[in-house]
Parts: C-alpha cells; structure tokens; sequence
C-alpha cells in the first residue's frame, strides 16, 4: 500500500490568519521562549541596585547620625546630673520668705519609698508605655501626630519620660531638629545605661515643675508643705500637670487651672488603670489649696533684686546654696504699698508717673523699699538707681553746715533778694519777709536764707558736710548749690536724714544681716561695731528743731501724723520735676526714717506735683501705720 505523502507546510506567506478569539479550544499553547541572557542579567542588575540603595541608604543614615551626634554632650560624664545653678533664698527679718531664685532641689525620692500613685500620675499623662519601648516611642510619636493633625495644632507631643530626661540633663529647650534627633538618641542610650525604675528615679528628682521647683519633692514641699512621700493622691495629680506649662498652671498664681489640668490627669489614670472612675469622680471634685504662698508680694522685687547684688558682692561668685537673712519687715512693706496705692492714682492725674520709697532704721537697716508704682512693668529701682535733683531737701546740709558755724534755730536771717556770681535765687512766693529766724527759713523753705546761709559758711564746707553724711553722688560748690541742683539718689539721702533720727551717727543704709549655707554654716555675719558720730548733739537737737517745724507748720504739714511728733523736709525741683519729702519718727537705733520721690523717669514736668502734696501725704499714710505715736 502506497505511503500517504506528508501534507506539505505551508508557508507562512500561505497560512490562512484566523481571528485569535476563534483559535480552538484544544490547541496546544506556544512553549514559552527559553530565558535569555539578557534578561536574566536584567533580573540581577534590579538585585544588585537595591543592595546598592540600602548600602547607601545606611552609610547616609550613619551619616546623618554623625553629624547629628558629633557635639553631643558625653552622657558618660553624670556628674552633669548635679550641675545647676545655686538656690539663693531671701528671708525677710520675721523669717518670711521673700524670694528664692536658681534651682530649687529637695531630697532625691526612690520609687520604693513613694506611693505608687505619684509616679503613676506621671506615667499615666506623659509616657503610659514607658516600660514598653526603647527610649524613643515610634507608636507614641505616630498617635501624636495623628491627633494633632486631627485637632489643627500641637495638641499632644510625642517625647517620652526618657526624652524628657535627656532633654534635661544634657542639652537646652531649643526647638530645632538636630535637638530632636540628640534627644532620641540619647534617650536610646539612657534605656541601655540604666534601668527603668532608675530612669523614672531621676525623671522624678529632675523634672520641672514651676516656683523654681526641680523635682516632686522640691514641688511637695513648695506648694503643700510637705515630702513627696506624704501627698495625697490627688496632690499627686496636681504635680503630674505641671511639666506641661509650668508657669501658667502655678498652684498659687492660678489654682483654677492648675485643678482641671489635674481633673485630666486624675482621667488619664483611669484609662492606664491606675485608678477606678469612682475614685477620679471623688477626688476631681476638690480644689487646689496650697501652702500660703510666703513671699511677701511682687512689689518686694525691687528689693530683693538688691540684696542679691550685695550678697554678689559680700561672697564673691554664688556657686553654692545660701540662705540670706535679710532687714526687710514685711508689716512696713505692706505698709508701704498701701500708702502708695492711695496715694499714687491721684499724684499720676497729676503727671507724676514714677515714685520711689524707702525706709530705714537707725542702724541703717532698711526696712521697707518700693522701686517705683509697679515691679512687673519696671524692674528699675528708682531708690537705688535713680539720680534726681533733690530740690529742698538738699538745704538739710546748709541748716547742718550754719548750726555747726554757730547759728541757732531762733538767730535772725535776712530774707532779701541776693545775687552770687551773677545768678539770683528766687523763693516759690516771689516775694520776700525781710528778717527771720533760721526757724521760719527752714520751716517755710525760703530759698534765699537757705543760699544766704550757704555762702556765709562756704560753699566748699556744706559740700563735706554732705560727704560727712554718706552724699557719694557727684556735687561740685556751685552757687546753686543749696537749691539741690545735683542729682542724688533716693536712698543716700534718706539715709543722710536718718543720721539725724539715730542722734548724729552715720548710718549706713544695709540689707543683709547674715547668709548662711543650705546646711545652717555662718558665711557672713553684718559687723555691729560701735557707729562713727558724724554731727554733734547740740547741733543733731538744733537740726531736730528745724525739722520739726517743717512738719507742724511749715511746707510738709500735710506730713504731719495724726499724733505724736515728726520731722523731715521737703523738696521740689524746677518745673515740679521731682517732688520729695524725707522725714523721720523716734530716735537713735530704733528710729524710723522714710524717703518718697514723685516724678516721671524722663524728667519730664508735672502738672503742679510739689514735695509738701502728694509726697508728704504719702509719708503720713505710712508713718501711721509704721510708726503711730512716734
């Protein structure tokens, strides 16, 4: 049987092309092309440039890290724990507190020695899964975005304890990213070094927390009177509120605020499970008390900013915790501000913007000093600082200059028109009395008695007497100098008064009566040695006559307190620039003298502001209080 003959190929020019949809079923597929070697080498060059990109993604990242880590701060050098700056309290003469500035540390705490709920507040409001990571929080920095995105603004941050901590210990707040990334990886280094319990430790004794308080136990003591290991629970959620803004949730600026931050950590805890949603119910419904907050009053700043100068200059650099003891007396102090706060509405209706008071003992122990109307909006102390043209007050050192040359309160002066190397004074009446006693001189403050007594005794000798009573301000013997034309200061002149009230001795104006260490160490104590007479007593007595007519009849009658006996004098500058009136109650160490300056800091005139008005008034107001029946 003849063989079939194969079916010849067609040609591909031949083959028939069929739709691809209509292809059979049954067909067998083409086999798939075997790999070449292109594409293989393809699939392995993807390979190798992902090796590549990770290889320089992890020599940038390290690099990145080097050049975020090269200036940080060694974390192996601990001692950096300790470093702060020194803690200066200032304690009033009854022991109150006036101030206390630098970081204020108590005792260091140990969680085994605290109530769980404290550190269980602070877990639960700035870092819940503190014992679940590593230093840096990545499901924490995520939520926090998340809500802050969801809220608009920066509603929650990401920093857990550890950052915190490394924040504290070894760099500054300033808000950059490279303090961020510093931050993480010291916290990571901080988690390798020490535990977690040593870790919240030293959060704990570190943390700031407002009134100059670093540290819960520092905190305890400042706001409640009492150790960290003794505060309630709900105390504990007070303390627990603060790291977020210290300043504005103050317990004893702002209790209200302070209570319902605490309200949000009280719910913080219940959904850490650190607390039962009765027992937040029960406890968010109390207030914030506090310890009586025992500074004296904003208004002591003026004050206290002074002594910190003297303490600076009495031990050198303050590298240690003192205590300073101070002369301030607080009922004076309160009485001080009251007086100006009566009195200073009406004398700024009038153009006098500014004022300065002092007060000071016999011993030169000052006891009472307001820098100006308000210490928030001026930290310039016009007692201390200011230079200003005394006017007539000045001419207590021609009275004193005359009665050492012999004259006496009642020895006649002739008041009549006089001219000094071509300059003539005039007297506020524009007129002039003819002969008078060196009483009335004084006592109605007539300029030309006072300039005819200067040039009697010399120029040059009413000079040193200024100098005898602690005048160190430049004055030169012009002849307008007994009219006050050189500018002193408040407090020297007031101290050169209360030289007369001590009985002739010089005072010396001082505010620290010791400073010791933390510990109670005697660092310094005032010398008490016995006073330099400077004024004789047939002259002091002379004086004190003079003074005292000024006060019951003469140009500072309104000083006049409502019994007993004063004696000062009062003093106005051209134009009614300055305005003063100093005077004194009682004698020798116990003695009570007060300074009050009226006026603007530019030197700008007042509208009629005089030293026998509103200065004068000022005065009797205080002396009332400080110092009734003389």
């Amino acid at each position: 049987m003849a063989r079939k003959p194969a079916k010849p190929k067609k040609t591909k020019a031949a083959q028939k092309p069929k739709p691809r949809a209509k292809a059979s079923a049954s067909a067998p597929a083409p086999p798939p092309p075997p790999p070449s070697r292109s594409a293989g080498g393809g699939f392995w060059r993807w390979i190798r440039r992902g090796i590549a990109a990770v290889l320089w993604l992890s020599i940038a990242g390290a690099g990145g890290v080097l050049w975020y880590a090269w200036d940080l701060p060694d974390p192996d050098d601990l001692t950096r724990i300790g470093s702060r700056r020194p803690a200066i309290t200032i304690l009033a003469a009854d022991g109150t507190q006036i101030m206390k500035t630098g970081d204020i540390f108590g005792d260091p705490i140990r969680l085994d020695r605290v109530p769980d709920y404290l550190p269980n507040a602070f877990l639960a409001t700035e870092d819940r899964r503190f014992y679940d990571h590593f230093g840096v929080d990545p499901l924490g920095i995520a939520r926090a975005m998340i809500r802050n995105i969801t809220s608009g603004g920066v509603v929650q941050g990401g920093s857990t304890i550890t950052q915190q901590l490394a924040k504290n210990l070894f760099l500054t707040r300033a808000r950059t990213i490279r303090r961020k990334v510093q931050e993480a990886l010291l916290a990571i280094w901080l988690e390798q070094k020490f535990s977690k319990a040593e870790i919240l430790e030293l959060y704990l004794n570190r943390v700031y927390l407002g009134a100059g308080a670093n540290g819960v136990d520092a905190a305890a003591q400042r706001y409640f009177g009492k150790p960290a290991a003794k505060i309630s629970p709900w105390q504990a959620a007070v303390l627990a509120g603060l790291p977020k803004a210290p300043s504005a949730l103050n317990p004893f600026r702002f209790p209200e605020k302070a209570a319902t931050r605490a309200r949000v950590v009280l719910g913080a805890m219940v959904d850490a499970g650190y607390l039962t949603q009765q027992g937040a119910s029960d406890m968010a419904q109390q207030s914030v008390t506090t310890v009586a907050d025992r500074s004296i009053g904003r208004d002591s700043r003026w004050f206290s900013d002074w002594v910190f100068e003297r303490a600076e200059d009495l031990m050198g650099k303050l590298d240690r915790d003192i205590v300073v003891h101070t002369t301030l007396e607080p009922a004076l102090q309160r009485a001080a501000r009251n007086a100006a706060a009566k009195t200073s509405a009406e004398a700024r209706a009038k153009g006098a913007g500014e004022l300065a008071f002092v007060a000071v003992r016999g011993d030169g122990a000052v006891a009472a000093m307001l820098g100006g109307h308000d210490a928030s909006a001026s930290a310039f102390n016009r007692v201390t600082q200011a230079r200003r043209q005394p006017g007539s007050t000045f001419k207590l050192f021609v009275y004193l200059a005359g009665l050492e040359a012999g004259l006496r309160p009642n020895s006649k002066i002739d008041d009549q028109s006089i001219t000094v190397e071509g300059w003539t004074p005039r007297n506020a009446s524009r007129g002039h009395r003819g002969m008078v006693t060196f009483r009335e001189g004084a006592a109605r403050s007539i300029n030309t008695v006072a300039v005819a007594i200067g040039e009697r005794v010399g120029r040059q000798t009413v000079v040193r007497m200024a100098r005898r009573l602690g005048i160190t301000s430049t004055i030169n013997p012009d002849p307008a100098l007994a009219l006050g034309v050189y500018e002193v200061a408040p407090l020297e002149m007031t101290a050169a008064y209360a030289s007369l009230a001590a009985g002739g001795y010089a005072v010396t104006p001082y505010a620290i009566r010791r400073i010791e260490g933390r510990d109670g160490l005697l660092l310094y104590q005032r010398d008490t040695t016995a006073d330099l007479r400077v004024i004789g007593p047939e002259v002091t007595a002379a004086a004190d006559d003079l003074l005292r007519a000024v006060v019951d009849w003469g140009t500072g009658k309104r000083a006049k307190p409502d019994s007993g006996h004063a004696a000062g004098k009062t003093g106005t500058s051209q134009d009614y620039r300055d305005a003063w009136f100093i005077g004194y109650r009682g004698g020798g160490e116990t003695s009570l003298t007060a300074g009050v300056w009226m006026g603007n800091d530019d030197a700008s005139p007042t509208d009629g502001v005089y030293g026998g008005l509103y200065p004068a008034i000022l005065w009797r107001r205080f002396m009332d209080v400080a110092a009734p029946g003389g």
